[in-house]
């Protein structure tokens, strides 16, 4: 392997005093856009301050996921540059975490993550959190749910979910998790469990449960208001939308059921189908395809 700390130049390095990292990269799974709800509201709610920078150059593919460039009238006006930065960001008392933000590589993963470990070594990391949102068997009318993994175990803040034994396509904040656990570093995800019919749209309760999290595991203050707010008007407008339809209603009573069942048992929904494809397929997604379309569209017939 290449010297991974090729790949990755330092801007600053602080003293921090053994910061948070939160790993939040636009990966192939966000279900209602939690992880990137969450990144932008960290962005733009603290002032952040370029750490470290990677070279975008070696581990993308520039061909299966083009940068957009603007063209006006008859020039090229601008190019959007992708970068995979970390940023240092100072919570609402001022406790300064880092940020790892931008594109999941598509080549050199080991190598990359490798580079994450010197920068980890280097800006005296004491914890990095994963953050990931997935699509879940549940109903929106439910509080969201999060997952946590890794080490130390005391992080935890839910038990095994009885999900037991299973595999699944690889992000970079999986193998960063389970490269961090191999060296004996903290290093755990959350990963939220977001109504899988609501995965194509935005869905700010998911990254507020994300936050909501983040902030009981790092000891981090994230002023969460503004937030809460947007997932409030979210929640009534899909409230809004499916009230007229019984069948939907039926499949939501059904998801609600079920997820009663689970929490007195002490488990969570595994293998079990819930209701059919067809109600499912049908009642959510052409339902949702066509009534939650963009202010401005056409109401469907």
């Amino acid at each position: 392997m290449r010297d991974p700390a090729e790949l990755v130049e330092f801007l600053a390095q602080p003293d921090l005093g053994g910061p948070v990292l939160i790993e939040a990269l636009e990966g192939f799974v966000d279900a209602g856009h939690g992880v990137r709800l969450a990144r932008e509201h960290l962005s733009e709610s603290f002032d952040p301050q370029l750490i470290a920078r990677f070279d975008v150059d070696e581990l993308l593919d520039y061909r299966s996921r083009r940068p957009t460039i603007i063209f006006d009238t008859d020039r090229w006006e601008s190019y959007e540059r992708p970068t995979i930065d970390i940023h240092m960001l100072r919570d609402a008392g001022r406790t300064p975490f880092l940020l790892l933000a931008g594109p999941e590589p598509d080549t050199q993963w080991e190598r990359f993550v490798a580079a994450l470990i010197i920068v980890i070594e280097n800006l005296n990391v004491s914890l990095t959190v994963g953050l990931q949102s997935v699509p879940w068997a549940v109903a929106h009318t439910r509080p969201i749910e999060i997952t946590t993994h890794g080490q130390p175990r005391e992080l935890l803040s839910t038990p095994p979910h009885g999900i037991g034994r299973v595999q699944v396509p690889a992000s970079i904040g999986h193998l960063l998790e389970y490269r961090l656990g191999m060296e004996g570093r903290p290093a755990v995800g959350l990963a939220a469990h977001t109504p899988y019919y609501l995965s194509q749209l935005e869905y700010p309760a998911a990254a507020e449960a994300l936050l909501e999290s983040l902030e009981h595991t790092a000891g981090l203050s994230l002023a969460l208001d503004v937030l809460r707010e947007r997932g409030a008007e979210a929640q009534a407008g899909v409230d809004a939308q499916v009230a007229g339809d019984e069948q939907v209603q039926s499949v939501i009573r059904e998801l609600e059921k079920r997820s009663e069942e689970a929490a007195d048992e002490g488990l969570m929904m595994r293998e079990e189908p819930i209701p059919t494809g067809d109600e499912l397929g049908a009642a959510f997604e052409q339902f949702l395809a066509d009534r939650l379309r963009p202010t401005g569209q056409d109401e469907p017939q």
